[in-house]
């Protein structure tokens, strides 16, 4: 059985590797003239974690563990405090932070090289398993579209579907060198700095805002500089031109159906969200398990495809919703009042409890995928 996979981000090569995995065939179909780093760094929950297991992708000593931390308000006064060890305790595996280019290049290890084909502009895409790459027909049992927010193949298969929306808050994100840093989430009215140490002592960091600095990236170290360390120093050790900047979207209208045909929507292509829960590179890489699942155990594509959708639909549209309820309870609120009682509702959580918060959308388990059968030694 053969696939293609129209995307090469996470979500495409987190879907060739769960093909590959079972026995299939994959051709990865990647828009760009490389397999690039685009992007900083990423959250990885335990969801994805033991997704990432069962897909057979060796993180090795890329993943940074993360052991503490809490939110603060933009004094750097405490608000709460996550109890990293607890948390790793009640879900099997920790929270873990990577940059976004080693988790590419680790799920690109689990894919066999002759897979990989870059510089690939789809032109078309039927729901018989046809894609048309330029003047080339390439015929799959079944094809993979993993292209992203803006979907090509979303918006040709679902032509009068509602696009994405804008979520209400601009983000700026980065990776700074600054050895030593810890886990923090700050808040202010509208605001919020996410600070994720990864290896090596580098620092994934972010800003999400509704009232986002006029001033551009270059502004960016004179907005904040009088939030608590190690902000400042953060965003003074990141060069302007390496700050990523851009509107945060997401699909608010929920897909009636992630297949059509011989065709299965996945990752941001299926349920673009915003990243107020950390979720979106976790909730591609669960649809990949569970489709390589699918598609494992099932007698027909057909019945794989109606299995996927069935399984995956219902939870990652609940956690779209999830998300962007989180974003107007936390960074996108600006009522002083709200803010305040906000913070005190905070306060008054134990460490231990934070460990429970979510538990529902991270403590997610991926069904088991077949093992490969070791080749025997002459």
């Amino acid at each position: 059985m053969h696939a293609t996979v129209v995307g090469g981000g996470i979500g495409g090569l987190a879907a060739a590797a769960g093909l590959h995995r079972v026995g299939w065939t994959v051709t990865v179909l990647e828009k760009a003239p490389a397999f690039g780093d685009v992007g900083a760094g990423i959250s990885l929950w335990p969801n994805a974690l033991h997704s990432l297991d069962e897909l057979g992708v060796d993180l090795g000593d890329r993943l940074a563990v993360q052991t503490d931390g809490g939110f603060r308000d933009r004094r750097g006064r405490r608000i709460t405090r996550f109890d990293g060890a607890e948390f790793a305790r009640r879900h099997g595996r920790p929270l873990g932070a990577i940059h976004r280019r080693d988790l590419i290049a680790a799920l690109r290890a689990a894919v066999p090289a002759e897979s990989l084909r870059t510089g690939q502009e789809v032109t078309e895409v039927r729901e018989d398993g046809l894609v048309r790459v330029d003047s080339e027909e390439l015929r799959a049992d079944l094809v993979v579209a993993a292209d992203g927010i803006h979907s090509w193949a979303r918006h040709a298969l679902f032509p009068h579907h509602p696009e994405p929306v804008y979520s209400g808050s601009t983000a700026y994100r980065g990776v700074a060198h600054l050895p030593g840093t810890g886990l923090s989430t700050s808040f202010d009215r509208g605001t919020e700095v996410g600070v994720l140490p990864l290896t090596g002592g580098d620092v994934y960091w972010w800003i999400s805002s509704v009232t986002a600095p006029d001033t551009g990236r270059a502004g960016l170290r004179q907005a904040f500089e009088n939030w608590h360390d190690p902000i400042p120093a953060l965003l003074a050790a990141t060069p302007p031109e390496a700050v990523l900047h851009h509107d945060l979207h997401h699909l608010d209208t929920p897909l009636p159906t992630y297949t059509r045909g011989r065709i299965a929507l996945l990752g941001d292509a299926a349920h673009a969200m915003p990243p107020f829960l950390g979720q979106g590179g976790c909730q591609a890489i669960e649809d990949a398990v569970v489709l390589a699942h699918a598609v494992s155990t099932e007698d027909s594509v057909e019945a794989a495809l109606e299995s996927y959708d069935r399984q995956r639909r219902p939870r990652s549209q609940r956690v779209v919703r999830e998300s962007v309820r989180m974003g107007r309870l936390g960074p996108q609120l600006t009522n002083p009042v709200a803010t305040a009682l906000r913070t005190a509702v905070l306060k008054r959580l134990p460490a231990k409890a934070t460990a429970r918060v979510g538990a529902g959308i991270t403590g997610w388990t991926p069904p088991r995928l077949p093992r490969p059968v070791p080749p025997r030694k002459p």
